[in-house]
């Protein structure tokens, strides 16, 4: 059995709703890792109150928003996002720092938008300053979201708080990773907020209070990817309690993934069971929905017979590195055949005897490459990664989890 923290995505949208609401709330199971404890930071550095109690945490709005010296958004793609949106409600000026790639991950898009309300941005990546009016008067906002579905999810968050409310309108290529904006959706209106969405690219958001609820946190089932694919791998098993029968979790699509490639999955009871069964193999599969899952994704179809090909996710080049370029290459590092396509890899499978390690796997300060190592290194002698603690960003205890796992498998 392998007990997983909450989802980030859950934790840090909960944590953004109660910073917003009309009342106190209490928050359970919320992810304790590097990009909630951003948003903890950068909320509190609003005038937001949030204490610890256990693993509760209790969240006090403000009576107003007050605007602030400085917000550090480390390398994670929801804080630099849904927070200024939050900084735009504070008049006066709010300055944005990060990582130094920080810099390199889209932000014009949300910039924009910022700057249709009537705000005004001094960059269109971080590092920028934010300067909010006392009100800000815009309503319709126009934007190319296609770079990353945080953007829409972002400005739905805050609408409500918005003088007019919003109605937001995505033009471009289809959206990635819909299953979060879904999930955002649902979120606001559980706390009582009118989202209409009348086409699949546009959104109205009517102004009004969002209702104060206490919430326990999913389990994160996108992390959950890596050791249920390890337990197929191993030639075992491994079952993950805690997972939701629904969810609008993009990590949940990993129980189609690993059946499409002939490993077996079973939920009952809230436990989730993936176990190895008859020959493992490629598979062709479009990700655009659950592009997180990608790296793990690739590193079993590295070392499973035939070949796969993951489409839909040209957008991952600008997550926390170029997620495509580092897996086509690191994998081709170990003797892999791997290759980018336009949106997308072709990894064709390997038997792991033949493979050959010639240096240490990079991370690039990315958990899901971590994760990537990781998988390959329960199948393939010698593989070593040189930067274990980016898995900090998203489950800082991910080692001793592994370790306990395979003592178990």
């Amino acid at each position: 059995m392998c007990a997983l923290p909450g989802s980030k995505s859950e934790s840090n949208r909960a944590l953004v709703l109660a910073a917003l609401a009309d009342a106190p709330s209490r928050l359970s199971g919320v992810l304790a890792a590097r990009d909630t404890t951003l948003m903890v930071g950068a909320l509190q550095a609003l005038g937001v109150t949030i204490t610890h109690n256990g693993d509760d945490l209790f969240v006090t709005p403000p009576k107003a928003f007050s605007p602030a010296a400085s917000i550090d958004c480390g390398l994670a793609g929801n804080v630099m996002r849904f927070v200024p949106p939050i900084a735009a409600l504070a008049p006066g000026k709010s300055t944005f720092v990060g990582d130094e790639r920080a810099s390199q991950r889209p932000m014009s898009p949300l910039v924009d938008a910022l700057r249709q309300l009537g705000a005004q941005c001094s960059n269109d990546a971080l590092p920028f300053t934010l300067s909010a009016p006392e009100q800000l008067t815009g309503h319709k906002v126009v934007i190319n979201a296609s770079e990353s579905s945080q953007f829409i999810s972002a400005l739905l968050l805050s609408g409500a708080r918005l003088p007019h409310g919003i109605h937001l309108i995505h033009t471009g290529d289809a959206l990635p990773s819909r299953p979060h904006i879904d999930m955002t959706v649902k979120m606001l209106r559980d706390r009582g907020v009118v989202v209409t969405c009348s086409e699949p690219t546009s959104w109205q958001v009517a102004p009004g209070p969002i209702a104060a609820i206490d919430q326990r946190i999913e389990p994160d089932l996108t992390n959950a990817a890596a050791f249920l694919v390890a337990g197929v791998l191993s030639g075992g098993s491994v079952a993950v309690p805690g997972w939701p029968e629904h969810t609008t979790q993009p990590g949940d699509l990993m129980r189609q993934v690993l059946d499409a490639m002939g490993a077996h999955t079973t939920w009952c009871d809230g436990v989730l069971t993936a176990s190895h069964q008859g020959t493992l193999h490629g598979v062709s599969i479009d990700l655009h929905a659950a592009s997180e899952l990608v790296p793990v994704v690739a590193a079993m179809g590295a070392v499973v017979s035939g070949r796969t090909v993951i489409s839909g996710v040209a957008h991952i080049r600008g997550h926390e590195t170029d997620r495509l370029a580092a897996i086509a290459a690191e994998l081709s590092s170990i003797g892999v055949n791997a290759t980018e396509t336009d949106d997308g890899l072709i990894i064709e499978g390997t038997d792991p005897a033949r493979l050959h390690p010639t240096r240490v796997l990079r991370s690039y300060a990315d958990h899901r490459l971590a994760h990537l190592a990781a998988v390959l290194g329960l199948v393939v002698d010698g593989i070593e990664v040189d930067d274990i603690s980016a898995v900090s960003k998203t489950m800082p205890d991910f080692t001793e989890r592994w370790a306990a796992m395979i003592g178990q498998v």
